[in-house]
C-alpha cells in the first residue's frame, strides 16, 4: 500500500516496542491522510497494561510483538487535516480514538459484534501502530467528537471506561443488587464507577494493595474495600468477602466484574458469588488456566462469562462524562509525562511501588500544520 509521507513544522516522536522486548523512542514517518481518513495530533495517551505486556513479555494471547510497533491505544487529540471523502470532521476538531478498526464485511461485523472481528487493525497491537507519537493518521468513522466540556485527558480515559461500561452492561448489573469488582487497578476502578452509576448497591472492590484500596474508597464514596489475605485460600477470602453483604441467604452478590485476569482471583470470584449468580471476567489473563472450580461452578449454575474490550460503548460513555453522570474521572490520572518522555511513563508505570493509578502522556505543542 502506498502511503505519502508528508514534512512537517515539528519533528514526530514515538515510542516503539521492539520483537526483542526493549522500548525505543525514535522519530516516525508523518503520513498524508488517504480516503475516509484524518491526520491528528495526539494530545493524551493513557498508558495501559497491555502496553506494558507487550513490552515485557512480547505477547497477549495469541497477539505477538513480530517487529516494531508504536504502542499505546487510550487516546485523544486533535485534527489536523482530512482526505477525501471526509464530511463528518474538521480541522480544529477535538476527537477521542476509538483503537480498533474493524474489516465491517465478516459476520460479526455485519451483525453489530465488530469487537469479535478477527481482522480488526487495533492501534498498538503489532503490525498496527498506536498513538504514543505526536502525529497518527485514522479513519474518520472511528473518531468521536469531544464536547467543550470533556477534556483531552477525559477523552484518554474513554477507552478504559468503555471496557468498563461494556462490562457493566454485559454483566447485566440491577438497581439494589449487590456486586464485587475484583481489582482496583484504572479498568477495575472505572468499574467500580460505572457500577454504582447502574444502581448496583452494595459494592465491594477487592484488591492486594493498600493504597490502591484507599484510592478506591474515596473515588466512589459508599464502596466498601476488602484487601485479599495472601494467607487465606480463594474460598477463604470469597467467605470474608461474602460476609460483607451481610449474613442473609440472599444477600451473597449477584454480580463479580472480575479485573484482573489472574487465575487465583477468577477463581475467588466463583466461591463470592451467589449461585446462579454471573462472574463477568474483564481482565486479561494467561492463555491457559488449570486450576478454575469447574465443579463448583456447574453445581452452582454460575455463569461464566467473559468480554472482549467493547462494542457500541463510545457515544454513552462521552453522554456519561458530558452529562455529569460519571464525574471526577480525571482524578484517576495520578501522572503526567510529556511526549519526549513517554518511555520514562512506561517504565514508571510498570513498577507499582511507584504508586502510579492512570499515568498518562501529554502532548502540549501546538503542532499545527
Amino acid at each position: 500500500m502506498n502511503e505519502t509521507v508528508i514534512q512537517t513544522s515539528f519533528p514526530n516522536p514515538s515510542l516503539q516496542v521492539t520483537a526483542d522486548h526493549n522500548l525505543k523512542q525514535v522519530e516516525a514517518p508523518v503520513y498524508a491522510p488517504k480516503k475516509g481518513e484524518v491526520l491528528l495530533q495526539v494530545k493524551a495517551t493513557g498508558i495501559c497494561g497491555s502496553d506494558i505486556h507487550f513490552w515485557k513479555a512480547g505477547r497477549i494471547g495469541s497477539l505477538l510483538v513480530e517487529g516494531d510497533c508504536i504502542l499505546g491505544h487510550e487516546a485523544a487529540g486533535v485534527v489536523l487535516q482530512v482526505g477525501d471523502g471526509v464530511t463528518t470532521l474538521k480541522p480544529g476538531d477535538r476527537v477521542a480514538i476509538e483503537p480498533g478498526v474493524p474489516c465491517a464485511n465478516c459476520f460479526l461485523c455485519r451483525d453489530g459484534r465488530y469487537n469479535l472481528c478477527e481482522e480488526v487493525q487495533f492501534a498498538g497491537v503489532y503490525p498496527y501502530h498506536g498513538s504514543l507519537q505526536r502525529y497518527k493518521v485514522h479513519p474518520a468513522r472511528w473518531l468521536h467528537k469531544l464536547p467543550d466540556n470533556v477534556s483531552y485527558l477525559e477523552g484518554a480515559l474513554l477507552e478504559p471506561l468503555s471496557v468498563a461500561m461494556y462490562g457493566v452492561r454485559s454483566a447485566g448489573l440491577s438497581l439494589g443488587r449487590g456486586a464485587v469488582v475484583c481489582g482496583a487497578g484504572p479498568i477495575g476502578l472505572l468499574t467500580l464507577a460505572a457500577a454504582r452509576a447502574s444502581g448496583a448497591h452494595p459494592l465491594v472492590i477487592t484488591d492486594l494493595d493498600a493504597h490502591r484500596l484507599d484510592f478506591a474508597r474515596e473515588f466512589v464514596p459508599g464502596a466498601m474495600v476488602y484487601q485479599i489475605n495472601r494467607d487465606l485460600s480463594a474460598e477463604g477470602n470469597a467467605k470474608a468477602i461474602r460476609a460483607l453483604f451481610g449474613d442473609d441467604e440472599y444477600f451473597p452478590p449477584a454480580t463479580v466484574l472480575e479485573c484482573t485476569g489472574v487465575e487465583n482471583s477468577i477463581c475467588t470470584a466463583a466461591y463470592t458469588v451467589r449461585r446462579g449468580g454471573t462472574v463477568m471476567v474483564i481482565g486479561v489473563g494467561r492463555p491457559i488456566m488449570n486450576n478454575l472450580p469447574f465443579m463448583h461452578i456447574s453445581l452452582a449454575e454460575i455463569r461464566l462469562q467473559f468480554i472482549n474490550r467493547y462494542c457500541d460503548t463510545w457515544a454513552p460513555a462521552i453522554q456519561c462524562l458530558a452529562g455529569g453522570i460519571l464525574r471526577d474521572l480525571k482524578k484517576l490520572v495520578s501522572h503526567t509525562f510529556p511526549l519526549e518522555r513517554a518511555r520514562d511513563a512506561l517504565q514508571f508505570c510498570s513498577d507499582t511501588r511507584n504508586g502510579g493509578i492512570k499515568v498518562m502522556v501529554v502532548d502540549e505543542v501546538d503542532a499545527a500544520l
